[in-house]
């Protein structure tokens, strides 16, 4: 099992621990509602079910994913991650995966897999982390009020982060980089 796939079971686990209820049977009461949008479900499983907004949306990606309405159009997380770090991106893929390895240990949160990176989101998204070239891997943060620096290089107002960091190698999975991120995560909250 991937650690996309191991993220997503965790939070699964921990939206059945909080609501007493099994992913089985709130997807069955999810799916009765009659509703079909995402954002109606993730809304009323966030009002029914008392759920925050990441883990209300998990849960409407694993009710809706037999009808293949799923981020990661029912991949797995190892296919997805596959695709991302194809051909001569391959060599980068155990960068990303100790990188999430380090973030995973911070808190709950919802991995979104997109075309080319992964979205890491809570109420809000507050990293994404992907391939940007054959050699390096970036992660974009969101968080307004961290300032800038040669590292952590702040983006120009309304890209999709505030601020990236470049890394080629795990080394740089350290604690200067994990604190921007856990910042970033605690104000997504």
């Amino acid at each position: 099992m991937s650690i996309l796939d191991q993220a997503i079971e965790t939070q699964l686990k921990n939206i059945e621990a909080k609501t007493g209820t099994s992913r089985d049977t709130l997807q069955t009461q999810l799916l009765q509602t009659g509703l079909t949008k995402h954002a109606d479900l993730r809304t009323h499983a966030q009002s029914t079910f008392e759920l925050g907004y990441g883990d209300a949306n998990a849960l409407v990606h694993f009710a809706c994913a037999s009808s293949g309405n799923f981020a990661a159009e029912g991949k797995s997380g190892d296919a997805v991650l596959d695709e991302i770090y194809a051909g001569p991106k391959a060599v980068l893929r155990s960068l990303h995966e100790a990188l999430l390895t380090q973030i995973l240990e911070i808190g709950e949160f919802e991995i979104a897999p997109k075309k080319g990176y992964v979205s890491l989101r809570r109420k809000k998204q507050f990293a994404m982390v992907g391939p940007a070239t054959n050699t390096r891997v970036e992660v974009g943060i969101n968080h307004k009020t961290l300032p800038g620096t040669e590292r952590l290089v702040a983006q120009p107002t309304g890209g999709m982060c505030t601020h990236k960091i470049k890394l080629t190698d795990a080394t740089e999975v350290d604690d200067e980089l994990m604190g921007w991120i856990r910042s970033a995560y605690e104000s997504a909250g």
